[in-house]
């Protein structure tokens, strides 16, 4: 017997409270990193992302008007719609600081395709895998291969044009995407075995051929990129360069210990020294002004941001439904491991924002967009009082 349930009664409010509790955090950390000398215009910036919250508030609430289902029945156009916009990059994209990124269109304001096309994936490789799942197939290393190789049939295209534009961020954003799809497909461990190894083998050939050929390395990783290896792996002896930030973050990071130095109170982060402080490094900002305690805080409320997620990807008796919702739980993870990671010097730094915390547009559009989807899945549930029907 299934229990009826109005879309208001399913609603999950303590995803939307989470998701309210990271905005505040946001608002909070934005302002103070705007304070600083180098901007000194925090009312403006705080104004800006209310906005922005605002329009993904509006995004997210669209995406939950339409059946999820509906979804997969344009999952082609959305993704020929993906590499036109890709390619549109390639062709006439506006270069910023090195890198070309953006579409300027007449009418439209300035954009960066590549942060839609993580949901336009999402959405192909879910229909992909439905596909692939629907029918029972053969538990053999053959059928493990084919399906892989349909997956980054579809996945590979665009990271290779996101990777040349150069943004290897982005890039790494959608193979975290790929890598949750194929995880899903419900492959052997022999194959996760190889395809671990395979990457493995290729950073190890990247550093040998660092080693022997510097010159065609530097064909296929760029000097910037290789900079900023180089500052990942010794922030303290490039100070001067790509390590500068890096630096400087890592001290700020150190100077908050346990309960911080209070809310606009941070000797690092008041002092302007860190470049992009209200993007790329806003983690920063908590991190010295709220300690440890503080930054412990944020990791919980995504912890659980997340669990709900997965509560929701369990619950779901619709295995597309499922499929969407581990892509946006792959594609939340892999961003907050890479900007806190890239903040405290675990990983190279890469660019990429921090959810629902970072200051700006299209990324956090993206990103509430994504939710909305998670929600969507999550109205459309039936359940049922004695066991799912039959």
């Amino acid at each position: 017997m299934q229990e009826r349930k109005s879309p208001l009664q399913q609603l999950d409010y303590s995803l939307l409270f989470f998701l309210f509790v990271l905005m505040c955090i946001s608002l909070v950390a934005i302002y103070s990193a705007a304070s600083t000398e180098q901007y000194n215009a925090p009312g403006y910036f705080v104004q800006r992302q209310i906005i922005w919250f605002a329009l993904g508030v509006i995004v997210m609430g669209g995406a939950m008007l339409f059946d999820y289902e509906s979804f997969k029945n344009f999952s082609i156009t959305f993704y020929i719609i993906s590499m036109i916009l890709l390619l549109l990059v390639a062709v006439m994209g506006t270069e910023i600081n090195g890198a070309q990124r953006w579409l300027d269109l007449p009418g439209v304001p300035r954009f960066q395709p590549s942060e839609f096309v993580k949901i336009f994936l999402i959405f192909s490789l879910s229909h992909l895998l439905l596909t692939i799942t629907r029918k029972p197939r053969p538990v053999s290393f053959l059928s493990d291969c084919i399906v892989v190789g349909k997956i980054l049939a579809v996945g590979l295209p665009p990271f290779l044009l996101i990777l040349v534009q150069p943004d290897l961020g982005t890039a790494l954003v959608i193979g975290a995407i790929i890598g949750i799809m194929i995880l899903m497909a419900g492959v052997t461990f022999r194959m996760i075995g190889l395809l671990v190894s395979i990457f493995v083998g290729a950073i190890s050939f990247l550093v040998w051929l660092h080693n022997v050929n510097f010159e065609l390395f530097n064909r296929i990783i760029q000097d910037h990129q290789l900079s900023r290896i180089y500052a990942w792996l010794s922030p303290g002896e490039n100070i001067g360069a790509a390590g500068y930030q890096l630096y400087h973050a890592l001290q700020g990071v150190g100077a908050g210990q346990l309960y911080g130095s209070g809310f606009m109170g941070g000797i690092k982060t008041q002092s302007g020294l860190i470049p992009e402080l209200h993007t790329d490094f806003v983690f920063t900002v908590i991190a010295e002004e709220f300690g440890f305690m503080g930054a412990t805080v944020l990791l919980v409320v995504y912890f659980l941001l997340l669990y709900r997620m997965v509560v929701i990807a369990f619950t779901c008796n619709n295995t597309y439904g499922t499929y969407l919702v581990a892509g946006v739980i792959g594609l939340l993870v892999f961003q907050i491991f890479q900007n806190i990671g890239m903040t405290i010097g675990v990983v190279p730094i890469t660019g990429l924002a921090l959810p629902f915390i970072s200051y700006g547009g299209s990324s956090l559009i993206t990103n509430m967009l994504a939710v909305g989807i998670v929600l969507n899945v999550n109205i459309r549930t039936k359940h049922y009082m004695f066991g799912e029907e039959e």
